[in-house]
């Protein structure tokens, strides 16, 4: 019986040991990586995490002055690329869990055909990332001259909206049209 506690106590401490190695080596090979980028334009880039907040995943992410890549796959490699006139709102979400280490998701509402809506999942830094993103995406828009037309009408307390401009021709249903 103490033969076997033994062995199962020595399995414990190698797994632990492993890992605290394996955290070890990532942070320094992350460190030493930090100034070599993938794409030399590159304003941001990462990797997305694993539950345990390492990045230990083949999903890469990459923000240039112009462009939002993701970057999947480890045999069969996939590239995404979202031009960023395109991106209309960037929202954050973080768990619990994401709080405690440092991680977040980040939602992107585009109107990109390929990507559509997407998300950058567990990444380091999520809020200063969302801002970067962010004022990333208003200069891009403002510099290529692409506006989003919102309704600017309050509509609350069950009033009805009227024709301000008279553009609509009065009674016409539009409901089937998209």
């Amino acid at each position: 019986m103490e033969v076997v506690l033994m062995v199962l106590l020595g399995i414990i401490i190698g797994v632990v040991v492993a890992f605290i190695l394996a955290v070890i080596i990532t942070a320094v090979y992350c460190e030493s990586r930090k100034d070599k980028k993938r794409r030399p334009n590159d304003i941001w880039e990462d990797r997305m995490r694993n539950r345990l907040g390492l990045p230990w995943t083949f999903t890469r992410y990459g923000l240039d002055k112009e462009r939002l890549f993701i970057d999947k796959g480890f045999f069969n490699m996939v590239s995404y690329e979202a031009r960023l006139y395109r991106i209309t709102d960037v929202s954050l979400t973080r768990t619990l869990w994401q709080r405690i280490i440092g991680t977040g998701t980040i939602l992107v509402f585009s109107s990109d055909r390929s990507l559509g809506n997407f998300k950058i999942r567990n990444i380091k830094n999520s809020m200063i990332v969302k801002e970067l993103l962010s004022q990333t995406v208003e200069t891009e828009r403002q510099s290529k001259r692409v506006y989003t037309r919102e309704n600017m009408v309050d509509v609350s307390d069950g009033e009805t909206q009227d024709d301000f401009d008279s553009d609509m021709g009065g009674d016409e249903d539009f409901s089937d049209t998209v």
